[in-house]
């Protein structure tokens, strides 16, 4: 499933002002509204937009999209994110790599890459690198989600709790200001929450759609990450950044580290 290069800026802008009118996008495109309303419903047969009012908003913020959703939205700036992250882990390092699209980004990004050991419970992490003979794969076991393509479960989160990884790289459904990451499934939080506990460097990939989605629940405040790789941060969100915390947007790049003395 695949958006054109026109779905892709609709989407964007639409993340920008909330609402749109057809014949606004219309006019914008210089193309009739016929053909934009080919473009708003596929993309709300996908789940990426609802109709409401006349127009097109986004889908609401209090339930996950699907997960062929996901894997389609942002896909420029998920692919930025993981290139960063990929630059920066040395070969022959222990990785976790925990749920979501982005992680699967990933995991292709890491696929050259000489003497890695990878333990996930993501499995089309596991799919991905079946091709790379150099790289370890080590899979967690647990409550398949068919719909998710991973497993979660108490099992999963006591296996993470077995090992000490150099990096830990998760994902997460959602970004507050106040709580900082947050998911919509309390099993995929506990999952996360293992692998930040059990690795020397915690890592979050998440693109800016992330801030301001009411998921449910919490993983970890963000003082508990010591990298976030983004591909922009909104000015809203930036006094929530500690100064504990490395960030990287793949637009823009800014340090924040504290002096340890």
């Amino acid at each position: 499933m695949k958006l054109t290069e026109r779905q892709h800026t609709i989407l964007e802008w639409i993340r920008q002002t909330e609402h749109l009118e057809i014949e606004l996008i219309a006019q914008r495109f210089d193309v009739t509204t016929q053909t934009i309303r080919k473009d708003i419903n596929q993309l709300c047969e996908y789940g990426l937009l609802r109709r409401r009012h006349g127009g097109v908003s986004l889908p609401s913020s209090v339930t996950n999209l699907s997960f062929t959703s996901r894997q389609i939205i942002n896909q420029h700036a998920k692919q930025r994110i993981a290139s960063h992250l990929a630059s920066l882990i040395p070969d022959n390092a222990s990785v976790f790599l925990g749920i979501g699209t982005t992680i699967e980004f990933v995991a292709r990004e890491l696929s050259d890459h000489k003497g890695l050991t990878i333990l996930t419970n993501n499995l089309n992490v596991a799919s991905l690198l079946c091709n790379s003979p150099s790289i370890q794969v080590m899979v967690a076991g647990g409550q398949l989600r068919h719909n998710d393509h991973d497993v979660v479960g108490e099992e999963t989160t006591r296996y993470f709790s077995e090992f000490h990884a150099d990096y830990g790289v998760i994902g997460t459904g959602g970004l507050d200001t106040h709580h900082g990451l947050m998911d919509f499934d309390v099993r995929e939080a506990a999952v996360s929450r293992a692998i930040l506990s059990n690795c020397r460097q915690r890592i979050l990939v998440a693109d800016q759609s992330k801030w301001g989605r009411n998921a449910l629940a919490k993983i970890a405040p963000l003082t508990q990450i010591d990298l976030f790789i983004t591909d922009h941060l909104p000015a809203t969100a930036r006094p929530a950044i500690p100064d504990s915390m490395t960030l990287i947007t793949t637009d823009v790049t800014t340090d924040v580290t504290t002096d340890d003395g």
